[in-house]
């Protein structure tokens, strides 16, 4: 008897030395008034719910993305509550114009507080009609260009001893998932290296949070590209994006990174399928793997156009799926995921 109270003992001690050490490398409880925050791939989707709601909470946000109509469209938005956002048009994956943006940025606003790497894209199809040059388009968007911001606001965060730093991962950065090769790949490298900045800049004041969402009603699939058999392949992938138990709406998936990034927490994963299939996944990995190769057998086989690509604007699905692709439908029109013009 005594032995169990004198391990228990040590147990609870250890814990809450453990307790401790995490909160000390965990950042402190920020507000977001007044701070400065700059989102990649802020201009639609996931990106333009996070900005809305940082400038609801009285931040000063940037944009920052591509395509300058686009950008035109979401500083108009008329769900903005707080203040508009600054646009910036630049390409994530050159360092110079992700340098020169942060530049304008901090001129206009001030030093960058919070960076939100969100900037990625989705190719969806067969392994096989996937080439080398669509895994390097997912690395140098969603890796590099990461990479390329947190370089860019580092130096300024480092001498400030402050400073936040947000990854947008994936659950296909935990999972492989199939007939996504590409994506969950640069995810993967985007997890790795997330997770070691947080380790290596903990004691320079900087806090970095990986977040792993699941599926997501954002408005995607318009916007991803799609290979082999293309209408299949847009019809399984929109589906799946768009069912409620499966889901979360980008408006929720919104506000829980919003929490995490206020908490400093080191990663957070968003959806309870995601939640359990990472648990599943790090318990019995063969088992997942099997089963996901189970379901790979249920995906779109190759043939069709082959490695050709179009985007899911362009491709028309049965009109009996659109009850239940509505939910997905609301949010591409919400979240300037369409533009006017097509």
């Amino acid at each position: 008897m005594a032995k169990t109270s004198k391990t228990l003992l040590c147990l609870a001690a250890g814990s809450a030395a453990l307790w401790y050490l995490t909160r000390q490398v965990r950042g402190a409880l920020i507000s977001f008034a007044h701070k400065n925050v700059f989102i990649t791939g802020g201009s639609r989707g996931l990106g333009l719910v996070l900005a809305r709601r940082f400038s609801t909470e009285g931040a000063r946000v940037a944009i920052c993305a591509r395509d300058a109509d686009e950008h035109e469209r979401a500083a108009r938005d008329s769900a903005w509550q707080g203040e508009r956002p600054l646009t910036v048009v630049a390409d994530v994956t050159d360092p110079v114009q992700v340098r020169q943006a942060v530049s304008r940025i901090e001129g206009d606003l001030g030093p960058i507080d919070v960076l939100v790497n969100n900037a990625s894209i989705i190719s969806v199809g067969p392994v096989s009609t996937m080439t080398r040059e669509d895994f390097e388009e997912a690395m140098r968007i969603t890796f590099w260009g990461a990479f390329n911001a947190i370089q860019a606001v580092v130096p300024g965060m480092r001498e400030r001893g402050d400073g936040r730093i947000v990854n947008i991962s994936s659950i296909g950065g935990k999972i492989g998932v199939p007939h996504l090769a590409p994506y969950c790949a640069s995810k993967f490298a985007l997890s790795g290296y997330s997770q070691a900045l947080r380790a290596e800049l903990a004691d320079d004041g900087i806090t970095v949070t990986t977040i792993y969402p699941g599926l997501m009603r954002t408005g995607s699939p318009r916007n991803a590209v799609f290979k082999a058999r293309q209408e299949a392949e847009y019809g399984w992938f929109k589906v799946s994006a768009s069912l409620p138990l499966l889901t979360v709406s980008a408006e929720h998936a919104a506000r829980c990174i919003m929490n995490a990034t206020r908490r400093g927490d080191a990663e957070l994963v968003i959806s309870l399928p995601a939640k359990a299939g990472i648990v599943m996944h790090a318990l019995f990995p063969e088992m997942t793997s099997t089963l996901i190769s189970l379901a790979n057998r249920l995906l779109p086989s190759a043939g069709g156009a082959g490695r050709a690509a179009k985007p899911g604007k362009d491709i028309e699905l049965p009109a009996a799926l659109a009850p239940v692709t509505a939910l997905m439908a609301r949010a591409a029109e919400s979240n300037n995921e369409i533009n006017p013009v097509e």
